[in-house]
């Protein structure tokens, strides 16, 4: 059963300090549970009810390292769900050897998105068009947040999501980038290959410092009042181009 210490333990990584000392985050319920199960995620431990840990396979169980039957109001104390009657798998953070960027096919770049929900949205939306690399900036939010990885539902096991300075990311790379900015051209207009895909935030859009490194300006016209689109919708609309025809 879980006990009073571990229940602390694992709770304590809803918190990003406990997480980056510990080098472990939190995945809630079955879909998570069973996407990182099924991946190349290193599982710590398993966390569930009795009747949830014996409907999983044995071949799913046996890659956690620690299985730990526990009680719903338990889950509940340790992870964010309001509703969990299935598990919590605790999970390490995978080494830099996995944050190494795949330069084939489109990648993904985003610029100060610190809403947990959107990235985590925007995870599942690349994961949906066969993106393998979502580079972010320093000041995007952190992947590992327990509001990112639930919104994922498991797209974060096939996504590489890296962390880097993207002003020296870009100045390195020869590819296109494609910039989403409100002076750009129109993206039903333009031709689209291979190269970087920059998302800004809501708020700011695609800062300063990054705008001279946008190659191909694209905007999505509008054609109502609303002044912008949440930023997880306007990645959506802009990778679904990329794959038409």
């Amino acid at each position: 059963m879980l006990s009073k210490r571990q229940s602390k333990y694992f709770k304590s990584l809803q918190l990003k300090k406990y997480r980056q000392t510990e080098g472990k985050f939190l995945v809630e319920g079955a879909k998570g549970v069973e996407e990182v199960l099924q991946s190349d995620f290193e599982v710590e431990a398993l966390i569930g009810t009795s009747a949830y840990l014996s409907s999983l396979a044995e071949n799913l169980k046996s890659k956690a390292k620690e299985t730990i039957e526990a009680k719903e109001t338990d889950l509940l104390q340790v992870g964010t769900f309001k509703s969990n009657n299935t598990g919590i798998a605790v999970v390490k953070i995978p080494g830099q050897d996995r944050n190494v960027v795949e330069e084939k096919g489109l990648i993904l770049a985003l610029d100060a998105v610190n809403d947990p929900g959107n990235l985590g949205t925007i995870i599942r939306i690349a994961d949906w068009y066969g993106i393998k690399t979502l580079v972010c900036s320093m000041d995007t939010a952190d992947v590992y947040n327990p509001k990112v990885i639930n919104s994922t539902m498991g797209s974060f096991t096939r996504v590489n999501v890296m962390y880097a300075d993207l002003k020296d990311y870009l100045s390195k790379s020869d590819k296109k980038v494609y910039g989403a900015l409100l002076e750009g051209e129109s993206i039903y207009k333009t031709d689209l290959t291979d190269g970087i895909v920059l998302m800004g935030s809501e708020s700011h859009g695609i800062s300063e410092e990054l705008r001279p490194f946008v190659t191909d300006p694209v905007k999505i016209p509008g054609r109502g009042g609303a002044e912008s689109l949440n930023v997880a919708v306007a990645t959506a609309v802009v990778l679904d181009n990329f794959f038409r025809g």
